[in-house]
């Protein structure tokens, strides 16, 4: 067979039309650069929309993938394998929590999660208790369970009906909070800093009443850390920002250093909700992604890249700050270690495409935020350059306006 052109056309032929990709064939990747088939750099603030925590190219993350590769890449959770026993305890050091189950993707340990969560309220003896709530503007994933924790019309038209007794809380509402919990609440999943809905975090007040009404009412707080945690904010999650214990922690993303991982943690009272057959995955916890998720950990702390994290982070907040008192466009800037949404006055796709014209890659979400979420090993003078192209176009587009 003849090799097809990678071009967007040729994508169109050969795809369902899920995606609208960037007009830009990448071939590797180095630091914090990405590199096109014309051998162009351009400075990557997505890093795979949060997954390459370390960059491209590291060495450590790459020994650890070679080395279980070379034993064993699959075997299935029929048997014993070390490197998903490395992981998991890990992930319970740093959580401080005590079971841990695998998946492949966000939205499956979010379904995982709905489980759960609906299995331990089934073991109350409470016939009622099957509600699953979220909050306002969130993005928990596409399958059926989580979309239909999702609920916005961009994702769920055409897909009715979505997965029964769900719901949504106003986002940072204790009044509507306090409203729509109940006795039949099995569990409200939040995320602590919603990613896709612009970069918004829970205010410790809204967190302090789900906590006294999780005492009240008995059900579960699920924390979604599929694009926040892994120090992304400055903490390995962002929930402990806020002194939060939840019962249920969704992560993936930046978990297996780019291979597909996720794994949900749990507390104690979660350790006996499943029993054998109740849920479980073929390839959820490959030994390959699991050796380079430890990999990934170790390096976030030996390189102290957390304080990495909130360090560069408020520094670029700063020079961002001294961009919106010149620049007009900037409604609202909003950062929590390195993830960061800059409100827009239009569309923020504009932007996307201007800055991918200088060889800088953002992202656009919830309509008219620029998304920022560069690897956490990112330097002051990659700062630099991504501050001087946005203020290059910001500033070109003023004088478009004004034309001086």
């Amino acid at each position: 067979m003849k090799p097809l052109p990678v071009t967007l056309e040729t994508e169109k032929t050969l795809f369902f039309h899920n995606y609208a990709r960037l007009p830009l064939t990448i071939t590797h990747g180095e630091g914090c650069w990405l590199v096109s088939e014309e051998g162009t750099r351009y400075l990557d603030m997505i890093s795979g929309i949060g997954v390459n925590a370390l960059g491209y190219g590291d060495k450590r993350l790459l020994q650890a993938i070679t080395d279980q590769a070379g034993k064993l890449i699959h075997a299935s959770n029929l048997f014993l394998m070390k490197p998903q026993f490395d992981l998991a305890a890990k992930l319970i050091e740093v959580s401080g929590l005590s079971k841990v189950f695998f998946a492949n993707s966000g939205t499956e340990a979010i379904e995982a999660a709905i489980k759960l969560s609906r299995k331990r309220a089934a073991m109350s003896g409470n016939d009622d208790k099957k509600e699953v709530l979220s909050l306002s503007n969130c993005f928990h994933g596409r399958t059926y369970g989580a979309m239909s924790l999702t609920a916005k019309a961009k994702y769920t038209d055409g897909f009715d009906p979505l997965l029964p007794e769900t719901g949504m809380i106003t986002f940072n509402d204790i009044p509507d909070l306090e409203a729509k919990v109940s006795e039949k609440t099995a569990a409200v999943f939040i995320e602590p800093v919603q990613g896709e809905g612009g970069i918004h975090a829970l205010s410790c007040e809204f967190i302090e009443k789900l906590v006294e009404l999780r005492k009240r009412f008995d059900f579960l707080i699920v924390a979604d850390e599929i694009q926040a945690g892994c120090g992304r904010t400055g903490r390995f999650f962002s929930y402990m920002h806020f002194g939060l214990q939840p019962d249920l922690v969704c992560l993936a993303k930046p978990l297996g250093g780019g291979l597909p991982l996720a794994a949900v943690i749990g507390s104690e009272k979660m350790a006996d909700v499943f029993s054998y057959g109740n849920h479980g995955t073929t390839f959820g916890g490959n030994p390959v992604a699991c050796a380079a998720g430890l990999a990934m950990i170790e390096a976030i702390e030996a390189d102290g890249l957390m304080d990495n994290a909130s360090n560069t982070g408020k520094a670029m907040l700063d020079a961002l700050r001294e961009l919106a008192e010149r620049h007009p466009q900037i409604l609202d800037i909003r950062q929590y270690g390195l993830m960061i949404g800059i409100t827009v006055d239009k569309e923020a796709k504009v932007y996307v495409e201007k800055a991918l014209q200088k060889h800088v890659l953002v992202n656009a979400t919830s309509q008219n935020v620029i998304r920022l979420l560069p690897p956490l090993t990112i330097g002051r003078e990659e700062v630099q350059r991504c501050i001087i192209v946005l203020d290059e176009i910001l500033t070109e587009e003023n004088k478009e306006k004004t034309g001086i």
